[in-house]
């Protein structure tokens, strides 16, 4: 069931979270949705063979759990892909998530269609159009990392490996907090996830602030990830009231810092600026070249 965030006068509403947070969570949902229809053939194929003897029925079952699966690889590529293009250095998939749902949609309609009357030639032919119109869909993943012009290889790829760690403590930050089905609780995460991810794109853009946050987003974030973990447990449990106030001031702890920790990177970055410009402006002055401003050179 689909649920609003945000609203200041919405039940359970909140009227303090920042507005990446609100994008953040429907950004997320809205990767995942266009893969759910894709569910329903695999219920309509089980459905329409019970009567259809044993055979056909094993047969059926096979073939929904194929398209089950590639559903699901789906959704989890599109989620992939969509991470992928909202970061300026990404290393691309490990795993061929959104190629092998075309593959098993493929095989998944091919099984479909062997348990009608097409025959084996019939229901290759099926198979293969089911694959192509899937990759026609839904595209194939990125094949290619992402990188930034005038930055080494070998910075890039040291930033890449602590961004996907990093990514990944958020994304199971996010997945157990989910579990509670609380939506203050997860906006509260999620307001604390797009602070963090700032973090993450400053050092995306400049890997120089890799060494400075380092501990940030390798040591706290997981060490904010086993606290989630610890306490959806002990909620689920038991709805401790002490428990769950002592984890929102632990995000706040987090968040204050992680915020005081990126505005410190961002003025340093600033101050670098300011002496490379005034470096060349002496430069360029000693070599006899009259900087003016703009409107004053009559």
């Amino acid at each position: 069931m689909a649920k609003r965030f945000g609203g200041k006068y919405s039940p359970d509403g909140t009227n303090n979270a920042p507005r990446e947070a609100v994008l953040d969570i429907r950004e997320a949902r809205a990767a995942r949705s266009p893969a759910r229809i894709l569910y329903v053939p695999a219920v309509i194929l089980v459905l329409t063979s019970i009567n259809d003897g044993p055979a056909t029925l094993v047969a059926a079952l096979v073939g929904g759990g194929v398209l089950t699966l590639a559903a699901w690889l789906l959704q989890e590529g599109l989620v992939a892909e969509a991470a992928y293009n909202a970061r300026k250095v990404a290393r691309r998939p490990a795993l061929p998530r959104k190629m092998m749902a075309s593959l098993l949609t493929g095989i998944g309609v091919a099984i479909a269609a062997y348990t009608g009357d097409t025959g084996v030639i019939g229901s290759v032919l099926y198979g293969a159009a089911a694959l192509g119109l899937h990759v026609a869909a839904f595209g194939i993943d990125p094949l290619a990392d992402k990188r930034m012009e005038g930055i080494d290889d070998f910075q890039q790829d040291r930033v890449a490996r602590v961004v996907d760690k990093a990514e990944a403590h958020l994304e199971a930050m996010r997945g157990q907090i989910d579990i509670l089905n609380d939506r203050k609780l997860t906006m509260r995460v999620a307001t604390f996830q797009t602070v963090a991810r700032k973090m993450i794109r400053t050092v995306e853009e400049d890997p120089r602030d890799l060494t400075g946050a380092r501990k940030f987003l390798g040591v706290y974030l997981q060490g904010a990830r086993d606290a989630t973990t610890k306490f959806v447990d002990l909620y689920q449990r038991k709805k401790d009231e002490s428990a769950r106030s002592n984890y929102e001031a632990l995000l706040d702890d987090l968040q204050q810092n992680f915020a005081a920790r990126t505005h410190k990177m961002m003025l340093d970055d600033r101050s670098d600026m300011d002496i490379e410009i005034n470096v060349l402006r002496d430069r360029l002055q000693r070599e006899g070249v009259s900087l003016k401003p703009k409107g004053n050179d009559e």
